[in-house]
């Protein structure tokens, strides 16, 4: 499947240029330094690159590697911290939750920030400080001060609660910082020496500071904005949720602090990302694991004490996510005709999975219960990223737009690119092409007296005053996305 705008070809484009300028220390895009994210995924893209060659599945490669490793982690330390069970129920809900199997195999930075962050927590729970300190710095070289801020907050909230100041002392905090720095600075360091307070401003001002005050995008006016996100993303162990968090912050026994410990990472991560301005879906992915374990303590605890009344309870929570998911499915395939077979069965799938988990609820069978919903979700799954997504990738991929326009390009004429489309065009193409911020921009540059090509939304292109469309030839067109223009010379 082609890279999908905007997010995917980012990624590819600066590890390819890592390779290409030689540079691993100073990240590129366009051939210009780029401060947005630290390099971590980048490095691990290049790698693969280097290996694999060029292409999409080395840049999904590191993505889907660290998402296997993410469900081993929390299955060993489901296993350690209660029973075999709960670790192999915790791992086999992780995988199959919506979200986390769709980021294993997507060419962004969520998986690998999720992976180090959850290695790092883990290790405090297991009192492994020095894995601890090692994974908080993966995580900061991964995605900056959050990887430290995360680690910091849940730990010292647990503390609070529990009243474990003596842990402190266990963790040779000092020692801890000196192996956290000695991995974490080294980039930092560099970046400074060579760029400045330029690299300060940006990836700390506006990339970290800005964006947590300030929306980037409209959503991030939405308080409320993660609760849809985490019932579909979580889906379908959404049902159990609930109950799972409150029969741990419940439980009186001598998994109590385990169970809080869980409770808190899950809710830290979610009440961070609702109240940071700038918010996208992905970004409380780091509250997946956590669930997990505590959806799979929860159901090993409810099968072992034969808690029937669980099971009708969450069939019933179930019911309603799936018809939301199944209603959704329904939309996108009257709404895109390329959608209709494959949405068709994809909620056919949902539909028979859900009547199969009311039956063996009534039947009081746990082990069924939760083998429907993980067959379900691995069907369900692999259907979305066989047919579903490459269904509707033409809309979201430049990868066969660029073909049409290298059978129209001259070779030598100014290219502008609206800012949505550029990373997608620079990787399948090679040629950076000219930013357009807006549609003014567009409407300034084609009265002038030049040849040009132009690759904007379908709907910049209607907004466009009669006389510019009559200006201009539409080469190749996509239904609603993307548009190629070429601007008529004016001939004396």
């Amino acid at each position: 499947m082609p890279l999908l705008d905007p997010d995917e070809p980012v990624y590819a484009e600066t590890a390819r240029e890592m390779l290409q300028f030689q540079d691993f220390i100073s990240p590129r895009i366009y051939g210009e330094f780029w401060y947005d994210k630290p390099p971590m995924y980048y490095w691990l893209v290049a790698v693969a690159f280097k290996i694999w060659g060029i292409g999409e599945f080395a840049a999904r490669l590191p993505s889907a590697l660290l998402a296997i490793g993410g469900s081993v982690v929390v299955y060993l330390s489901g296993r350690e911290l209660f029973t075999e069970r709960a670790g192999l129920l915790a791992g086999l809900v992780l995988t199959t939750s919506l979200e986390y199997f769709y980021l294993g195999k997507a060419a962004v930075t969520d998986i690998t920030l999720t992976f180090f962050l959850t290695l790092a927590l883990l290790a405090y729970l297991h009192n492994r400080y020095d894995l601890l300190f090692i994974g908080a710095a993966l995580a900061v070289v991964t995605k900056g001060p959050i990887g430290i801020i995360f680690c910091a907050a849940i730990i010292g909230l647990h503390v609070i609660v529990t009243k474990n100041w003596a842990v402190f002392k266990s963790m040779k905090i000092l020692r801890g910082t000196m192996l956290f720095l000695m991995i974490a600075l080294p980039w930092y360091v560099l970046m400074y020496q060579y760029h400045g307070m330029a690299f300060i401003e940006t990836f700390l001002g506006f990339h970290n500071v800005a964006r947590f005050l300030k929306p980037e995008h409209p959503s991030g006016t939405l308080w409320y904005y993660y609760v849809p996100v985490l019932i579909v993303g979580f889906f379908p162990w959404t049902a159990f949720m609930l109950q799972a968090c409150k029969a741990a912050l419940r439980q009186r026994s001598a998994d109590w602090n385990r169970l809080v410990f869980l409770v808190i990472w899950a809710v830290t991560v979610f009440v961070f990302f609702s109240m940071a301005q700038t918010k996208l879906v992905s970004y409380i992915l780091p509250m997946y694991p956590p669930l997990a374990l505590l959806v799979g303590w929860y159901f090993d605890k409810a099968w072992s004490e034969k808690q029937f009344s669980m099971l009708k309870w969450s069939a019933a929570m179930l019911t309603v996510v799936a018809v939301i998911l199944e209603a959704g499915l329904f939309y996108l395939a009257n709404t895109m005709p390329e959608l209709y077979v494959p949405g068709m069965v994809a909620a056919t799938v949902l539909i028979a999975a859900n009547a199969f988990v009311w039956w063996f609820s009534l039947r009081q069978d746990f082990r069924s219960v939760f083998t429907v919903n993980v067959v379900a979700m691995l069907f369900f799954s692999i259907y979305l990223v066989v047919q579903l997504l490459p269904a509707i990738a033409p809309a979201y991929s430049m990868k066969s737009f660029v073909e049409d326009f290298n059978q129209h390009y001259d070779g030598h004429s100014q290219v502008y690119i609206a800012k949505f489309y550029r990373p997608g065009f620079m990787f399948y193409s090679g040629m950076p092409g000219n930013e357009l911020m807006d549609d003014d921009a567009v409407k300034t540059l084609l009265v002038k007296d030049e040849a040009a090509f132009f690759i904007v939304k379908a709907q910049t292109y209607k907004n466009l005053p009669a006389q510019l469309q009559n200006d201009i030839i539409v080469l190749t067109a996509s239904e609603d996305k993307a548009l190629l223009y070429r601007k008529r010379q004016n001939l004396m």
